[in-house]
């Protein structure tokens, strides 16, 4: 496991400095961020991602499940200077009437948590505003670490890649044979009962009546920047036309919609 899922505030501090470097100029293509901008994320964490839009004086709100997240996004911020609104819900429990319309949903490095993916879109719906856009971000299953594996406590687990396309049981089999405590293999599986590829998403987004405005595919996710000092990489060209093949290469999907 690296410092960064233990020590939360250096996670923060990335996700904050990779929002200010990528998210920003990219949503900007579609919406101007400016402070006319009300942007909701959800499954927001600590909030990194929302700070940079914070700082242009976007009216931000954020809402998690972990109430322990919800925390730290509050006192991060403030140690930050910044305002923003958190809250502690499910957003299956989110009432629309009790939120605003939002220019801008960030949702990024959440769909691949959510079993119910369809329920989850046709609610999602309820808190866009007119002509505003939502803002996806999710690694493709089959990529290397598609399971989420890095966050096994054993070093060596954490860094061998397409682990997670093991069969259940083998799986399973492994997490136990390198140490890993109940709660994370069980954490770990349930993201693969919920993985997602580039074509399962794309399939849900037209299905609910979604645009496409942009598709972005990494071949080196812009977040590995803060996490390894890699130079971020799209994939380009035939291999990211070819449908199954791509989500191996793809380490991170960006997309842009609209109703």
């Amino acid at each position: 496991m690296q410092q960064r899922h233990t020590n939360r505030e250096v996670y923060f501090n990335e996700l904050a400095k990779t929002s200010r470097d990528f998210y920003i100029d990219y949503i900007n293509k579609f919406t101007t961020v400016d402070t006319n901008l009300k942007i909701a994320e959800i499954g927001c964490g600590e909030g990194g991602n929302l700070l940079p839009f914070a700082e242009i004086g976007c009216d931000v709100m954020g809402i998690d499940l972990s109430s322990s997240r919800i925390t730290e996004a509050k006192e991060f911020f403030s140690r930050a200077d910044a305002n923003g609104r958190f809250e502690c819900i499910s957003f299956f429990d989110a009432a629309p009437a009790l939120y605003d319309k939002y220019n801008v949903i960030l949702i990024h490095d959440v769909i691949e948590h959510i079993e119910d993916k369809q329920r989850f879109i046709i609610h999602l719906k309820n808190f866009l505003a007119e002509d505003g856009i939502v803002f996806w971000g999710f690694p493709a299953w089959q990529m290397p670490f598609g399971g989420h594996q890095q966050i096994c406590h054993n070093k060596l687990c954490s860094w061998i890649p397409f682990l997670h396309l093991l069969p259940t049981p083998c799986y399973r089999g492994v997490l136990r044979m390198f140490g890993e405590k109940q709660n994370c293999i069980d954490e770990l599986l349930d993201i693969k009962v919920c993985n997602t590829s580039i074509e399962l998403f794309e399939r849900l987004i037209h299905k609910n009546d979604f645009k496409v405005l942009d598709r972005c595919l990494w071949f080196i996710n812009p977040h590995y920047k803060q996490k390894f000092n890699l130079k971020p990489r799209k994939l380009y060209g035939t291999l990211a036309k070819v449908k199954y093949i791509r989500n191996f290469f793809s380490t991170s999907c960006f997309y842009i919609t609209k109703l």
